[in-house]
């Protein structure tokens, strides 16, 4: 193991130990864990769902799809045949169904050991969810926002909780955050800029999420993870694009390796935020991962914390 300082975050100046070509054979065992992820049907959440079910970890599985669902489960049962695989339908376009989501699992005497906030709207045309959110940030941001806050006490309920936010090296990509403007109503809407938005969202809520933890006394962590340049969705933008993606990314399965690391090495700190260690964090194997200024700004993320408890109406 070697360390590595790191140099931002809400807790600058800790060294973070990494294990240098860290793989999925790198999992510690999950027998008896708990691990709930959303999104886990396809792209790098069935790929992180996969090897958490073949490292022993019991699974609660969010889709939004039950036969897609069904079919993601069957995969891994045939990778695991003895894992433990529950089903539960959560559209994360609708803040009712997450709240109905956030009742069921919190009924499962089960403690929660991992949450894994994955599931995303990635370059979608422009349009609201149920809740008149812009659909990037409602998906990626409004939804996780409640659905953890909701399952804190579950998470509490275990040894040591973690959640696992996942962001995008696109967040360095936006260049304002105007909390007045989180539905592009006041300027024109970029399929592009609403994901990078939404996905420096989740690191302000992680930065916020992690100080109210720390000044509770809770055991549970916030952590964030990206996956770089993966090749999820290769149908996904311009032809110029796909093109870059078919020749450039990185398969799913070294793509969901932050997302592991995060969720399962023993060393992460709060407030962790791991990538590819590669060039430009683009692919390679987990390393730390450097935010944007914005992403570390706690007066934007504490004014933030305070919009999306209004307009979810979470408090």
């Amino acid at each position: 193991m070697f360390a590595l300082p790191m140099s931002d975050g809400l807790f600058p100046g800790k060294d973070f130990m990494m294990v240098k070509r860290w793989t999925q054979s790198d999992i510690p065992p999950q027998r008896g864990r708990h691990i709930l992820i959303t999104g886990a049907n396809r792209g790098l959440g069935f790929e992180v769902a996969s090897a958490l079910a073949a490292s022993g970890a019991d699974l609660t599985l969010g889709v939004r799809s039950l036969p897609a669902g069904e079919a993601a489960r069957a995969r891994i049962l045939a990778g695991s045949p003895g894992a433990r695989i529950d089903l539960l339908v959560v559209d994360l376009a609708s803040l009712a169904s997450v709240r109905s989501f956030a009742d069921i699992v919190a009924g499962d005497p089960r403690p929660i050991d991992v949450l894994i906030n994955n599931a995303a709207a990635i370059l979608a045309p422009e349009g609201r969810s149920a809740d008149g959110f812009e659909t990037h940030m409602a998906v990626n941001h409004f939804s996780p926002f409640v659905l953890t806050r909701a399952l804190l006490p579950r998470l509490e309920a275990g040894p040591a909780g973690r959640i696992v936010n996942m962001s995008s090296n696109g967040h360095k990509l936006t260049r304002t955050f105007a909390l007045d403007d989180l539905d592009f109503e006041r300027t024109q809407y970029a399929p592009m800029e609403a994901y990078c938005r939404s996905k420096l969202a989740a690191l302000l809520f992680t930065q916020a999420l992690n100080r109210r933890l720390r000044a509770d006394g809770a055991r549970t962590i916030a952590v964030a993870a990206h996956p770089g340049y993966s090749n999820t969705n290769p149908h996904l933008g311009s032809v110029g694009i796909r093109i870059t993606t078919w020749l450039l990314a990185q398969q799913a399965n070294m793509g969901a390796l932050p997302a592991l690391y995060a969720a399962c090495a023993p060393e992460v700190e709060a407030d962790a935020y791991i990538g590819p260690g590669g060039l430009a964090e683009l692919r390679g194997y987990p390393a730390p991962a450097r935010r944007s200024a914005l992403a570390q700004d706690v007066e934007l993320a504490e004014a933030f914390w305070r919009i999306s408890e209004q307009r979810t109406g979470s408090y």
